[in-house]
């Protein structure tokens, strides 16, 4: 089984230097994007949407040129194991997901996608071999449009420098940045 231009063992390889370790959802999204790739026309320039913010990024930014830093790719978080690549300019592409259905005839694969066993309780090679078996079994694709215009509908921007820690942020509302607000990831942060 090939993942685009990769053996499944070098795409494995491939998943483990750019997500840090060979996560099932990362290969199977590898496998999903590899699909979508070979239902649109060659030489169409594509944006990407993941449906969920787990894994599948990593799958479209280490097989396209779609990052989310460029602006290529958006993740809109339905919760749902599945991506679409399309034209940028028409809309017209490529939505590949899981299917339920065709995922609980592998016993393993069914497992770790509904969670059923626990990460310790899983038998990983178990999990490769049937992800590498399955092929693009477990799959489903729809032709999609996607609304481009509503996409491409960017709010402005408006940025300022915060009285307190004196850093640049994105003004909105507020007078001072959420971190000085209380609302950052940091417990505690002194000023120089």
């Amino acid at each position: 089984m090939n993942i685009a231009s990769y053996t499944f063992e070098e795409f494995v390889q491939k998943v483990r230097a750019f997500h840090g370790n060979p996560a099932p959802g990362v290969i199977l999204g590898g496998i999903m994007v590899d699909i979508a790739r070979r239902n649109l026309p060659e030489d169409v320039l594509f944006d990407a949407i993941s449906e969920t913010d787990k894994c599948v990024p990593d799958s479209i930014q280490i097989l396209t040129p779609c990052t989310y830093g460029n602006g290529w790719m958006r993740i809109i978080n339905t919760g749902r194991f599945a991506l679409s690549l399309y034209d940028k300019h028409s809309g017209e592409g490529v939505r590949v997901f899981v299917d339920p259905e065709k995922v609980k005839a592998f016993p393993e694969i069914n497992s770790w996608f509904f969670s059923l066993k626990s990460r310790k309780e899983q038998d990983k090679e178990r999990l490769m071999a049937e992800i590498k078996n399955s092929g693009t079994e477990i799959f489903g694709v729809h032709h999609v449009m996607v609304d481009i215009k509503a996409l491409s509908s960017k709010e402005e921007y408006k940025y300022a420098i915060c009285p307190i820690c004196k850093e640049s942020y994105l003004a909105n509302d507020d007078n001072i940045c959420l971190a000085c607000q209380g609302k950052a990831y940091l417990s505690e942060m002194k000023y120089q």
